[in-house]
């Protein structure tokens, strides 16, 4: 087959990403997606028995951060691999190191080897998102960028309304390990379905690239960049003065590190990328802590059961997906910016208003419209910066900056986390409470004052208004990547 015959400029003209010539990749990349995003979707509920089996409940928080560290290393290496010899070395390295890591987790006879495994999927996982979007860059015409990695947001739908259920139920049924084993079985099938494809679609490196051997220091700053998360993040988990070590340790090597590794001008919101990049981190950051916090608020302050207050977030994530639908549209592209700005509005809204439910003559089914309004918005704003991302790198760099644009979420969640986390301990939350099997109502705090939930919403409240502000500064001349 020759170059014309698969590069994704003889096939603009023809259909969309289900089309015969993007079907096998389209489906294999959303199948993959989907595995793991029901992984990390039905982690939470299996992880207290995991825990308690192994007896390393005082390890509970490094399955956790154990999971995020080794990420942040995946992402980076992945940028730099895809860079520089397209993206199937990382899509395939990326599935089997969290096929291993599953298996590994699923079978541990101590915790330590489950955190092991933990980390395993971590490296996995950071692996194969940032090459899956790479391959959109390579692999799909401009036209239908958009609609793949909406395609990718829809992914997570499913996982989001059923993971925890299931998961629970496999639990109980069957007992924890299948929840890990059970995905180690079917996580190579969308291997097999993407691979013939993305092997003649993405051939080789991209047209131009040096190739050459992974740049050593990025990779230095990047296992700084985690291991620093790492330490804030546990030591955030415990509202003793002694966590004030691991914290102030991580913070020493996060801040300077993460200021290298990510594109000048990030940290003070500089137009164009930089704004791209720290826009995505702010809105992960609003909305995941706003989430995080809603179930254990409608539980303690409405008395509402963890079945009923979980329906408030199940109801968002077909939002979600109809908003990452709606800017996939074709007309939607020459309003990129202004549709980037509106899911941001939207967000805001959305996680400013929500805590109104604290207040008694609140229905206390507002959460659920809130939410549903801010998951749209979100779906038009994560989908349309991914976009881009891609539109402001050329193929040779669309790897390292992808990989810039996930460290930062990931960082903007430890953060944001951290400090509300921190808060909510300090003003008498519970902050364990956030993390009970919901098949066990009964062990949940009960008298968490109103005054800890109001300032984590404070705080997401003012990132999400952050985000608005950023949103504005998204726009850069025009660069050999192509207009934006």
């Amino acid at each position: 087959m020759t170059d014309v015959d698969v590069s994704p400029e003889a096939a603009d003209a023809v259909g969309g990403v289900l089309s015969r010539p993007y079907r096998a990749l389209t489906l294999g990349c959303v199948s993959t997606i989907l595995l793991i995003a029901f992984e990390a979707m039905a982690v939470g509920t299996a992880m207290p028995a995991a825990a308690e089996a192994l007896d390393g409940v005082g390890l509970y928080a490094f399955a956790f951060s154990g999971f995020f560290t080794t990420s942040l290393l995946g992402m980076v290496a992945a940028g730099q691999w895809a860079d520089r010899r397209g993206p199937t070395g990382p899509v395939v390295a990326g599935i089997a190191a969290f096929a291993g890591g599953l298996l590994l987790s699923g079978t541990a006879g101590s915790m330590w080897v489950f955190v092991l495994g933990r980390a395993a999927q971590g490296v996995g996982g950071g692996l194969v998102i940032v090459a899956l979007y790479v391959l959109v860059r390579r692999a799909y015409p401009a036209r239908l960028q958009a609609a793949a990695l909406a395609s990718f947001s829809a992914a997570w739908v499913v996982p989001a309304m059923i993971g925890p259920v299931v998961a629970g139920t496999v639990t109980e049924r069957f007992g924890w390990r299948w929840v890990f084993l059970g995905i180690t079985v079917v996580v190579v099938a969308p291997l097999a379905i993407m691979l013939p494809a993305l092997r003649a679609r993405v051939p080789g490196g991209p047209r131009g690239a040096a190739g050459g051997r992974f740049d050593g220091r990025r990779l230095r700053l990047a296992g700084a960049v985690a291991v620093g998360a790492g330490l804030v993040q546990y030591g955030g988990q415990d509202p003793r003065w002694l966590s004030l070590l691991p914290v102030t340790a991580g913070l020493a090597l996060l801040g300077p590190s993460a200021r290298r590794l990510l594109p000048p001008g990030t940290f003070r919101a500089a137009r164009g990328l930089p704004s791209v990049i720290m826009l995505r981190g702010l809105l992960s950051a609003a909305w995941l802590a706003s989430q995080a916090f809603l179930p254990l608020m409608l539980v303690t302050r409405r008395g509402l059961s963890y079945t009923e207050a979980g329906l408030a977030l199940a109801a968002s994530g077909g939002l979600w997906a109809l908003g990452s639908y709606a800017q996939s549209l074709p007309g939607a592209e020459p309003r990129r910016h202004a549709l980037t700005t509106l899911g941001t509005v939207l967000m805001a809204l959305a996680v400013g208003t929500t805590p109104l439910v604290l207040i008694e003559a609140v229905p206390v089914w507002l959460p659920a419209v809130t939410l549903s309004v801010g998951a749209f918005g979100m779906g038009l704003a994560v989908a349309s910066v991914g976009v881009l991302v891609l539109r402001l790198s050329t193929p040779q760099e669309a790897g390292g900056n992808v990989a810039s644009l996930q460290v930062f979420d990931s960082l903007g969640n430890v953060a944001m986390l951290t400090a509300v986390g921190s808060l909510f301990a300090a003003l008498g939350g519970d902050t364990t409470a956030t993390t009970h099997d919901a098949t066990a109502p009964d062990t949940a705090a009960t008298t968490v004052g109103a005054g800890a939930f109001v300032a984590v919403y404070l705080c997401t409240t003012a990132a999400a208004l952050l985000s608005v502000v950023v949103s504005r500064r998204l726009r850069t001349p025009s660069r050999p990547g192509g207009p934006v």
